[in-house]
């Protein structure tokens, strides 16, 4: 029983038509479904995927009015996007200047080559080189060449003030590997004096940039506070609903507190708090989105479960339109 990578990251924005125009138009995602937060229905959830709504390709947003994020430690401090070379990195960075987007230069991290940059609402990303060549499934309608698509999600960094506890639970518990370390600048909101800072990686599955957990300890770095522009969960992909029951019996066998199984119609998730305080997911492949929309117009209207179906009069009068 492995977990076999990153299944979905969730963000938060307080600008939802920026949101949607920002991911589709400049980043060229697809909107493969256009959902409310089954928890709070007074809000969005858009899932941004690649052409086939693929797991691992999800990038989703809870639509809150949120105050900008601080940012800090105990938190995802930025979001891995794979593309399929350098060639298109390289395109990457023109196409974001043409955009006017907040991007850097390209350079080598952990000896891949990286293009980080922010959106408007300043979430951290960083586009990383996976040498696995074009998208598997592109979208038709994107804005951006099918062989500079987004591959998909790639290693997720977190900021935590001390390593050891975090790592009993993503070794002894949710069954990575500690893999290598490499060096970083600390961040601007650091008070650290030192020039550089570690990261730890922490691998899944066949690993690569798709199953990969990026922690970097820096215990000068104050506590962050969610808000817009920052990351609420992220999720790692368990592929069958026997896996998804093994591992909450896990959870359950090690006394760690957790969500329970819980049934998201499109994926089954099971959530609990690493002890730095950050929000994980576990989440099955399937069923998948095509569930209860086909897949050529994934997301074109509100999508709701069954459960939620008969409110949907009530829900779409409390939303604001996209």
């Amino acid at each position: 029983m492995q977990l076999t990578g990153i299944h979905h990251l969730t963000a938060v924005t307080a600008k939802v038509s920026d949101n949607h125009a920002f991911y589709t138009g400049v980043l060229g995602l697809r909107l493969v479904k256009k959902s409310v937060n089954q928890d709070d229905v007074s809000a969005y959830h858009l899932f941004y995927a690649d052409g086939a709504a693929s797991p691992g390709t999800d990038l989703t947003f809870f639509d809150w009015p949120a105050a900008p994020e601080r940012r800090g430690n105990h938190a995802i401090s930025r979001t891995g996007l794979r593309v399929g070379s350098t060639d298109s990195l390289a395109w990457w960075a023109k196409h974001l200047a043409q955009h006017n987007v907040k991007a850097g230069e390209i350079h080598e991290r952990d000896g891949r080559a990286t293009l980080d940059f922010e959106d408007a609402e300043g979430q951290r990303f960083a586009l990383v080189v996976d040498d696995g060549g074009a998208p598997d499934h592109p979208w038709d309608r994107s804005p951006v060449p099918a062989e500079h698509q987004l591959r998909g999600l790639g290693p997720i960094t977190l900021s935590v003030p001390t390593l050891d506890r975090s790592a009993r639970i993503l070794k002894g518990i949710m069954g990575m590997t500690e893999d290598r370390t490499y060096p970083v600048a600390p961040q601007p909101e650091s008070e650290s004096e030192s020039p550089e800072i570690t990261v730890h990686v922490f691998t899944m599955g066949p690993g690569g940039p798709a199953a990969e957990l990026h922690v970097a300890v820096d215990p000068q770095l104050p506590p962050a506070r969610q808000g817009a522009g920052g990351v609420h969960h992220v999720a790692f992909r368990t592929p069958t609903f026997d896996d998804y029951a093994a591992w909450h019996k896990k959870l359950v066998d090690a006394g760690y507190p957790n969500s329970g199984p819980i049934d998201r119609y499109y994926f089954r998730s099971l959530y609990f708090r690493e002890p730095n305080g950050i929000l994980f997911e576990i989440a099955t492949d399937g069923p998948g989105f095509t569930t209860d929309e086909p897949l050529e117009s994934l997301g074109e209207k509100l999508a709701l479960p069954p459960f939620l179906e008969k409110r949907r009069a009530e829900i779409e009068a409390g939303l604001k339109p996209i």
